[in-house]
């Protein structure tokens, strides 16, 4: 059986002197999990953990604030220098940030100033180039004296619509410019009539050029004048791009340094607002894996004699205290542990079901899913997954993961005799599910059956270790279900095999006697943990509901048993479906020329990627639902360990199990 690793509990009193020394060298080790411990200064030392957590959310502000100056320098974060486990005075921290704020926000506003004043003047010359024949000065044409003028730009398909609407208001529509989808016009009428021209010229689309009202003269005369202040601008940016590569260039060491100790002393404020505070004593609590503790206990010596280091062992039973679970598994175990702790972290006292799901999850894929070509694609998609890129991209674990059922299904099309649904080029090794449906679904039964009884021993193992006499005993998972569950599959072969070793009798006594301790496990329960009362609510109501709970657990029983009967149907249904790609590629080119190669190409690949994701997702609810529910509960604390490989994930994220 594999547990999560023994842990202990460990108390440290630290005297003021030493807390930042115990505090880096806890830190360095990396095997401590702390455990808030300040509501033991609450009287002692009134506002003492406030402070520090007051501390904590100001360095939090300024570690944001350094980002941005850093992000907007376009200056990489870098690495955490081997000394950043210290604090900084906060006033100090907050004045250097300040001042290298104001730096940089002043160029950068500079900048974003001349930038938006050059964006526009690039504007006014795609207005302006329209009309650039038209030797007449603009202050003419947008500002006459005795008519009302709108020079703009109108979709070709809305000019007729303008003149329709404003064919009772005397005017004039004069076209200045005309591609195939726009034309630059000027509308001019009287000034009595400005109201109504405005209107018509909204509702026919038509927009007034945005023109600078510095600039005199013709079109031409003021683009030139244009382009002589469009180049004088980029003189001016690229002034202020030169201050900005400077900046990057002498502050960028500062501006990194400066963040990784504003981030150590963010880490060390949330860690000492956890610390329990006795005068002029630190208190730190957590807990240590048990072969880590000794270890522990010499670096607090050598730092100091009068570092105090208290020990507590635990062990399995102690399922009332919230013990952190540190997993053991690594290389292609851990990527199968990412699938358990997205269903559950287990608990101190339960198996860790990791080793049970690397072995069971590839096996049930393999036979729903049995073909050496698919096999091989999914190895190789897998392998590309955890390649190098696959890690950049998170896709690692998934990889490890897919790879293995990949090989698992190549080895099962070996058995099946079946290669891109072809099953006329290998021979059966074991069978072939097509022509032995009822066998395969039997097999899938048994097999079923094999991995229940797995589920119910583990669980009663758990109840063991964890001390749960009740649960042990008469649990519906327990030796009471186990016992349950043996007699009524005992009863169903006797229906088949009337010869067995064991007579009928036998396993009516025992579903009896088992059915009994399951109908009354809540009772028994009470009366070996001594709980009083045996039974709640009345006797009546009492009576329904042990009966439905028992028929209930029959029922589930049965049906847990039945579900694997998807592994052989998903078996045959896997040679049915490579079967019918190639009667459709038959319909298509009865030749079996290109077009029949194309459609055999596209449904195996449309086999291996929606029925691979098909058998994937009733893999892990076997697992989950069948499997894991006989003696898997999870709800397990995760184990954080207090180290600065926190600072490197930034903004408090959590780290991933330590040593898992």
């Amino acid at each position: 059986m594999f547990y999560p690793k023994l842990m202990t509990q460990i108390g440290i009193l630290v005297p003021d002197q030493y807390i930042l020394a115990a505090t880096t060298e806890v830190a360095k080790i990396g095997t401590f999990h702390q455990v808030d411990a300040s509501y033991l200064s609450a009287e002692m030392e009134p506002g003492s953990t406030d402070e520090w957590r007051r501390k904590a959310t100001a360095f939090a502000t300024l570690e944001r604030r350094l980002l941005a100056v850093i992000k907007t320098l376009g200056i990489e974060e870098g690495s955490p220098p081997e000394d950043i486990a210290s604090t900084m005075e906060l006033d100090a921290v907050q004045a250097m940030a300040e001042r290298l704020e104001q730096q940089v926000h002043h160029v950068v506003e500079e900048l974003a100033g001349e930038q938006k004043k050059l964006e526009q003047l690039q504007r006014y010359i795609q207005q302006l180039e329209p009309v650039v024949d038209i030797d007449v000065e603009i202050d003419v044409i947008c500002h006459p004296r005795y008519v009302f003028s709108i020079l703009g730009i109108i979709p070709v398909e809305h000019i007729e619509r303008l003149q329709t609407s404003l064919k009772r208001i005397p005017n004039v529509l004069l076209p200045l410019y005309k591609d195939e989808r726009q034309s630059v016009v000027i509308l001019s009428g009287m000034m009595q009539h400005a109201d109504i021209l405005q209107r018509a010229a909204r509702s026919a689309y038509l927009n007034p050029l945005n023109l600078p009202e510095d600039y005199q003269g013709t079109p031409r005369e003021i683009i030139a004048t244009l382009r002589a202040d469009i180049i004088a601008m980029q003189a001016q940016i690229t002034q202020q791009q030169e201050m900005m590569a400077d900046l990057r260039k002498t502050r960028a060491e500062q501006l990194q340094t400066l963040l990784w100790q504003v981030r150590a002393s963010n880490m060390l404020a949330n860690i000492f607002a956890r610390y329990g505070r006795l005068h002029y004593t630190y208190v730190i609590s957590g807990w240590v894996p048990a072969a880590d503790v000794e270890g522990l206990m010499q670096t607090m010596r050598e730092i100091s004699e009068d570092i105090q280091v208290y020990v507590t062992p635990s062990d399995r039973s102690q399922i009332e205290q919230d013990v952190p679970v540190a997993l053991n598994n690594r290389g292609i175990l851990h990527a199968f542990q990412q699938l358990v702790t997205i269903y559950g972290r287990p608990r101190y006292a339960e198996v860790d079901p990791t080793l049970y799901l690397a072995l069971t999850f590839p096996l049930l894929f393999g036979t729903m899913f049995g073909d050496v070509g698919h096999g091989l694609v999914l190895m190789a998609l897998g392998a590309l997954l955890a390649g190098r890129k696959g890690k950049a991209q998170g896709g690692s674990e998934l990889g490890i993961v897919v790879a293995v059922c990949g090989v698992v299904s190549a080895i099962f099309g070996f058995l099946y005799g079946s290669i891109f649904g072809l099953e006329d080029i290998l021979p059966a090794l074991w069978l072939r599910p097509m022509e032995n449906i009822m066998e395969i679904l039997f097999i899938a039964i048994g097999a079923g059956v094999v991995l229940l009884s797995v589920g119910f021993i583990t669980g009663i193992v758990n109840a063991w270790m964890a001390r749960d006499w009740g649960h042990l005993f008469f649990g519906h998972n327990g030796i009471a279900g186990f016992l349950l569950y043996g007699s009524l599959l005992g009863l169903a072969t006797t229906a088949f095999m009337p010869n067995l070793p064991l007579p009928k009798p036998v396993f009516v006594i025992s579903t009896v006697i088992s059915g009994v301790g399951v109908m009354f496990s809540d009772l028994f329960s009470r009366l070996v943990e001594k709980r009083r009362p045996l039974i709640e609510g009345g006797l009546a109501t009492y009576a329904v509901q042990i009966f439905f709970e028992l028929f209930e657990t029959v029922i589930g029983l049965l049906s847990n048993s039945l579900s694997y009967v998807r592994v052989g149907a998903f078996a045959v249904a896997h040679g049915g479906l490579s079967a019918v790609i190639f009667i459709l590629a038959e319909m298509v080119d009865p030749a079996r020329g290109v077009g029949y190669w194309l459609v055999v190409a596209l449904g195996n690949l449309f086999i291996i990627g929606f029925e691979g994701m098909i058998v994937g997702i009733q893999t892990l609810r076997l697992e989950y639902y069948e499997f894991f529910s006989k003696f898997f509960t999870g709800g397990g604390t995760p184990y954080i360990p207090l180290t600065t490989a926190r600072m490197k994930k930034g903004r408090g994220d959590k780290v991933k199990d330590c040593h898992s």
